[in-house]
C-alpha cells in the first residue's frame, strides 16, 4: 500500500487527487537519474548528506510541479537545474556556516576538522582535485561537472545552465586551465 495514497487526515481527508502520471515520470526519473545528480551534488558540496538533500528537494520540486511541465521530456533538464540552484544556495549557506564557525572557532581556540566519514570515502589524489574543482568559480564548477562528471553534451550543459555553447566551451577552457594551475601549486 502507498503511504502517499492513505493519508487520512482529519483535516485534509483522504488523498483525492492521485497523480498517476506524477507518480510514475518522477519515481521512474529519480531511478534512473538519483544517482548521478547526488553525484554531482557531492562533487559541488563536498558533502553526500548535503547533495542527498538537495536532489530529494529537487525532485520534490519537480513532483509538485510535474502538472506544468509542458513535455515530460523537459523534466530532467528541470531537475539538473534545481539540483544546481540548491548546490548554489547550499554552498551560499555553507560559506557562511564556515565564516561564522572559523570566527568561533578563532575566538574560543578551537580548530575546525572535516568530517571523518567524508576523508575516508575519497582517496588524498581525488579529494586534492575535488578541492580544486571547489575553489573554481561558480559557473565554471558547475560546466565542468555537467560537461565532463555527468558526461552530457556541449549543448546540454549549455541548456542547464541557460547559456550559449560557445560560452559552455570558454568557461570549461578556463575551468581546466584554472584547476591545472591549483592542482600545480598544491603539489
Amino acid at each position: 500500500m502507498d503511504f502517499l495514497d492513505t493519508d487520512t487526515s482529519p483535516r485534509l481527508g483522504p488523498r483525492s487527487g492521485a497523480r498517476p502520471q506524477a507518480d510514475e515520470g518522477v519515481t521512474a526519473l529519480y531511478a534512473a537519474h538519483g544517482v548521478s545528480l547526488i553525484r554531482m551534488g557531492f562533487v559541488i558540496l563536498g558533502d553526500r548528506g548535503a547533495a542527498e538533500d538537495v536532489v530529494q528537494d529537487a525532485f520534490v520540486g519537480l513532483y509538485r510541479n510535474w502538472d506544468r511541465l509542458s513535455d515530460p521530456a523537459a523534466a530532467l533538464p528541470y531537475v539538473r537545474s534545481s539540483v544546481l540552484n540548491g548546490c548554489r544556495a547550499a554552498r551560499r549557506a555553507q560559506a557562511r556556516r564556515e565564516r561564522r564557525d572559523r570566527a568561533a572557532a578563532a575566538r574560543d581556540g578551537w580548530l575546525s576538522l572535516d568530517s571523518a566519514e567524508a576523508a575516508v570515502l575519497l582517496s588524498q589524489e581525488h579529494q586534492e582535485v575535488l578541492a580544486a574543482v571547489r575553489k573554481l568559480a561558480g559557473r565554471q564548477r558547475e560546466a565542468l561537472t555537467l560537461r565532463y562528471y555527468l558526461g552530457l553534451s556541449t549543448e546540454e550543459t549549455a541548456r542547464v545552465l541557460g547559456i550559449s555553447a560557445g560560452t559552455v566551451k570558454s568557461t570549461l577552457s578556463r575551468a581546466i586551465a584554472t584547476l591545472g594551475r591549483v592542482l600545480k601549486e598544491e603539489s
